[in-house]
């Protein structure tokens, strides 16, 4: 007969139902204990996930395997989604990196790709849509009351932030609040590239094209379902986006305005801009800082953005959400107090973020500072020979 332990009677909550949210359900319900997740969105097919994420052997794929994924997950990556293409505003080509297929350590998965992965793989009657947390409120006995917008309260032994950068559980643990980076981006699609718009696909190829020049950014990604996401980035002061006069609800005016911010790069790159189709996105980067800690308190903890959000320019947001999802769910099997798992997790969290949010920092003020491009082929040249 099967003795039911301490952490099975333990109520564990997860809020947030992106790939860390998701990961950390999954590998817990592999080792039988059951933890529910709470999701603001009301459907799983209520919002567009986003573009291409790149999935990394030593963090989002070592999560994977833990989660018993890893070989659905290999039959949806795209290997070939690792070409790179580094080039200035001229056109001049910097790097044009071609990737074996089903090699490489760093294989492309569309994020909704990956979430349908990890949602199929969860329970589903432990995730709970449409719930948006109002309030965690600490009791006296360690635990937490959660208040939901739609009138729903629950009381946990522990809740876990997987609610992203601005999370309305991290006030809990820290005063640390997001700061504006310096980078301000204008994300838009162009879709079904290879047959509307097959010299820009031909161009981009089949991954990623960063073209770099006076401060700013065009970025192209290959998406697995025949778009190419793009980003025009601009390190600016945090106002521009109000202040551009830029209408971003009209994307012809859009185009025409960001086509002279762009006037003197090459036709190749302001192709990108000509082709773009449906909604223009104004987006600012936001990072916490640093090497954040915070004093451990009873019940509660931080995995992903909510813990360490940092620019995209390490690649490793969703790897580092994964694998403190990971962290934090093999502490929870090891550890028969929950409390001491935290503890334990949060210290060798600290460690290997602090790390990546340090690279991320540095990647971002060299990828927008003067002679970008040629900079940022050396780093990744000395990358290649010594990784």
């Amino acid at each position: 007969m099967k003795t039911t332990n301490a952490k099975e009677q333990q109520r564990i909550a997860i809020v947030g139902a992106g790939p860390g949210g998701l990961t950390l359900a999954r590998i817990l319900q592999r080792h039988g204990i059951k933890a529910v997740v709470y999701e603001r969105e009301p459907s799983r097919a209520s919002r567009q996930q986003g573009g291409s994420l790149d999935i990394h052997h030593d963090t989002g794929q070592k999560a994977l395997r833990e989660a018993g994924l890893f070989e659905e997950f290999k039959a949806l990556a795209r290997y070939e989604g690792q070409d790179f293409r580094l080039l200035d505003k001229t056109g001049k080509i910097y790097l044009d990196e071609i990737a074996e297929s089903n090699e490489g350590d760093r294989p492309e998965i569309d994020r909704g790709t990956l979430r349908e992965l990890l949602l199929n793989s969860v329970d589903s009657d432990c995730i709970h849509w449409g719930h948006n947390l109002i309030q965690a409120i600490p009791l006296e006995n360690g635990m937490h009351e959660l208040r939901f917008e739609n009138g729903h309260v629950d009381h946990v032994h522990l809740v876990i932030a997987a609610d992203g950068a601005f999370s309305r559980i991290r006030p809990l643990l820290t005063d640390s609040v997001p700061e504006y980076t310096g980078l301000s981006m204008i994300e838009f699609y162009l879709d079904n590239a290879g047959i509307a718009h097959p010299e820009i696909a031909a161009f981009n190829r089949r991954g990623k094209l960063f073209a770099l020049a006076d401060h700013k950014g065009i970025l192209g990604q290959l998406n697995g379902d025949g778009r190419i996401c793009v980003y025009l980035a601009f390190q600016i002061e945090r106002d521009w986006l109000d202040t551009c006069g830029i209408p971003f609800d009209q994307p012809e005016e859009v185009k025409r305005q960001l086509l002279q911010h762009f006037n003197d790069w090459d036709e190749s790159l302001k192709n990108y801009i000509r082709a773009a189709n449906g909604p223009m996105l104004p987006r600012r980067i936001y990072m916490l800082p640093v090497g954040l800690k915070w004093i451990h308190k009873p019940g509660v903890t931080l995995i992903g953005d909510a813990a360490h959000l940092m620019s995209p320019f390490a690649g490793e947001g969703v790897n580092l959400a994964m694998r403190d999802a990971m962290e934090q769910a093999l502490s929870i099997v090891q550890h028969s107090d929950v409390n001491k798992a935290v503890e334990a997790y949060e210290e060798k969290m600290y460690a290997y973020s602090s790390k990546s949010a340090e690279e991320s920092d540095a990647n971002l003020k060299l990828i927008f500072s003067d002679d970008a491009a040629a900079k940022l082929m050396d780093l990744m040249n000395q990358y290649h020979d010594h990784p």
